[in-house]
């Protein structure tokens, strides 16, 4: 087994009280960090496209569904700027932290699964990026899949205006070993649930 990554623990201000296991951290809802890179593609579609991932199929959380361009954990002792390290990794795109602008940092509360409890800050981003799907270079064992939403219309979704939208992307046929162009009808159930002041937090500053 290999070993288990540790977190930096927090109360619920946000003060660090010590470290856990990413097991421990999750059974018993412990205060973490997360770092959330939003890809924004600015003329793709008319007010420009959020990149999202499709959750492998075999993720324990959320899986097949649509999520933030790139998210990961904060190991114990590193900083929100370590987590750049996550958009080389998810999507092979070497960014110095500098490039990136800045949201804000929201707390969250889920339960994704039976038996696991998550609670996070989050660290938002937002990067812009005019690179097409076809040459992202996604993990593979994480990813499935990579799509354009539409800006205004997602705005829509999550305010309600609307049901469902279509989307285009690519999906990695793991017997072809390729990726296969895909559009997609969705509805917001389709992605990972987030609060209305993330969702306001993003807003604004797109």
């Amino acid at each position: 087994m290999p070993p288990s990554e540790m977190f930096d623990i927090f109360d619920e201000k946000m003060i660090r009280i010590g470290s856990d296991s990413r097991e421990n951290a999750h059974a018993k809802g412990l205060w973490h960090q997360t770092f959330h890179c939003w890809v924004v593609h600015p003329s793709k579609n008319e007010g420009g496209s959020l990149l999202f991932q499709l959750r492998h199929r075999n993720k324990d959380t959320f899986p097949g569904l649509l999520d933030t361009s790139c998210a990961g954990h904060l190991q114990a002792g590193e900083t929100v700027e370590d987590g750049v390290r996550e958009l080389r990794e998810e999507l092979g795109l070497n960014v110095p932290f500098e490039e990136l602008v800045y949201c804000g940092t929201v707390a969250e509360e889920s339960i994704p699964s039976d038996g696991l409890i998550d609670r996070e800050f989050s660290h938002v981003f937002l990067y812009t990026c005019d690179q097409e799907l076809e040459r992202y270079c996604f993990q593979r064992d994480e990813i499935s899949g990579l799509f354009f939403v539409d800006i205004p219309k997602f705005r829509q979704l999550v305010g309600g205006e609307i049901e469902a939208l279509q989307i285009e992307g690519i999906v990695w046929d793991e017997q072809a070993q390729l990726a296969r162009p895909e559009q997609r009808v969705v509805s917001l159930g389709d992605f990972t649930p987030n609060t209305d002041e993330y969702y306001r937090m993003l807003f604004e500053h797109l």
